[in-house]
């Protein structure tokens, strides 16, 4: 019974969220362009596809709650306490590139660019191609993420400073900028922001925080956080550099 008044709260909460998107379309729909829904849209399938949405967002929040952020601040301390900093090290790469893999808006970007490259004349305009520039693509992206979590977890383990790091990393990647591809460059930057995503980010701020957490002198609040940021600016320079070396 608890769960069931748990999940409606959980609903109630993911109504109000998306509540301030549906009134800002509404008020353009109706208000400013003064056009009826488009013939391919009906009202029913409105209305289904927002409660999809809502019924989707509130299982997704509460199963993050019930499992990933407890299983991530778990497995953390479980490493911290264990001592070993290259099975620790193992599992931050592993958690950061299996997270990003699975990413659908990596997928969806990755396919994307590679059609865009591809009618570029960048790369030789087949389905193979496409499919192996897209799959390359979200490799090296994916392993930037795990490198990322990587650096992140040493920061917390050494105590380095976070903004040096984050300014030293997007320093790098205007040098990069200035060098790369102009057809990658844009995508390199996508790269960093479809990563930290809906899957990657929970469970690499439960690993930092769980990380903090289980050793002693770190504060949860001030080392655990900033992983994420990592996660955003490895993969643009990652891409970048792949950028350089295949076109």
């Amino acid at each position: 019974m608890d769960f069931a008044f748990s999940l409606l709260r959980q609903m109630r909460d993911s109504l109000r969220d998306l509540a301030p998107v549906v009134l800002v379309i509404g008020f353009f729909q109706l208000v400013v362009i003064r056009q009826p829904l488009p013939d391919s849209v009906e009202l029913l399938d409105l209305i289904t596809g927002l409660l999809y949405v809502v019924i989707g967002l509130t299982l997704f929040i509460k199963g993050l709650q019930l499992g990933l952020f407890p299983v991530g601040e778990n497995l953390a301390q479980a490493f911290a306490r264990k001592g070993s900093v290259f099975w620790l090290m193992l599992f931050s790469f592993s958690l950061g590139f299996g997270s990003t893999v699975a990413e659908p808006a990596l997928i969806a970007v990755a396919a994307k660019a590679a059609e865009v490259v591809a009618e570029g004349g960048l790369i030789i305009n087949t389905p193979a191609s496409q499919a192996d520039f897209a799959f390359n693509l979200r490799m090296v992206v994916a392993a930037s993420v795990g490198f990322a979590v990587v650096v992140g977890v040493l920061r917390i383990l050494k105590g380095w400073p976070l903004h040096l790091m984050i300014i030293g990393g997007y320093v790098l990647v205007l040098l990069l900028t200035l060098i790369a591809p102009e057809a990658i460059v844009g995508i390199a930057y996508d790269s960093g922001g479809v990563t930290t995503s809906t899957i990657t980010v929970p469970l690499v701020t439960a690993l930092g925080v769980g990380l903090a957490t289980a050793i002693k002198g770190r504060n949860p609040m001030l080392d655990g956080f900033g992983l994420i940021a990592f996660a955003s600016v490895m993969p643009i320079i990652f891409v970048l550099v792949y950028g350089l070396i295949s076109l």
